[in-house]
């Protein structure tokens, strides 16, 4: 199977030519934000308020980064469980973000909102953070920088390594992964 190259930020097009277990290489602006992060973000939709940048089309990399070593952009920067932003995803997909990246299953309300939304999860190879890193060639804190590593970032990425897990049309890449290997 072929490695697709995309671009940010995502067209509904290119959300919908992705399809679970699809290896994808990402190149362009990806956000960052976990969990303290996304509570802020909700909380200024539901209070009607700008956010501190325009997540439509964009895709959000559950990551904390290590500090960067002079002559990096940034440090380790592997991915986090995701679960613990599904509370909030739902609203932000509904904003019109696109995609996101972690680690593990997402929640079913959260697979619906990618449905109705056109949006896709990806995964990320938790445990292979070092390497990750290169791909990321700028690193900048936009908002929430008393969050220390979990503050909102703005990465540029060059073929960012990633999996479809979850495409817009309701496949689960764990679901039909563990199907192969069921008992009956």
């Amino acid at each position: 199977m072929a490695v697709k190259k995309i671009t940010t930020p995502l067209t509904d097009e290119v959300v919908k030519s992705l399809k679970a277990g699809d290896s994808v290489l990402i190149t362009g602006i990806i956000y960052t934000g976990r969990d303290a992060a996304h509570k802020r973000l909700t909380d200024a939709l539901k209070a009607g308020q700008p956010l501190p940048v325009d997540l439509r089309g964009q895709i959000i990399y559950y990551v904390g980064p290590a500090p960067a070593k002079p002559g990096y952009a940034i440090g380790p920067a592997g991915p986090t469980t995701s679960v613990r932003m599904d509370p909030y995803t739902p609203a932000l997909l509904a904003y019109g973000m696109k995609g996101m990246i972690g680690k593990g299953n997402r929640a079913p309300e959260v697979i619906e909102a990618i449905k109705k939304y056109t949006a896709v999860y990806f995964a990320s190879v938790g445990g292979a953070a070092a390497l990750i890193s290169k791909r990321i060639t700028k690193c900048e804190v936009l908002a929430y920088e008393e969050l220390g590593a979990e503050a909102l970032m703005k990465l540029t990425v060059e073929d960012f390594p990633a999996v479809v897990v979850n495409d817009c049309y309701g496949n689960d890449l764990y679901e039909e992964g563990m199907k192969k290997y069921r008992i009956a």
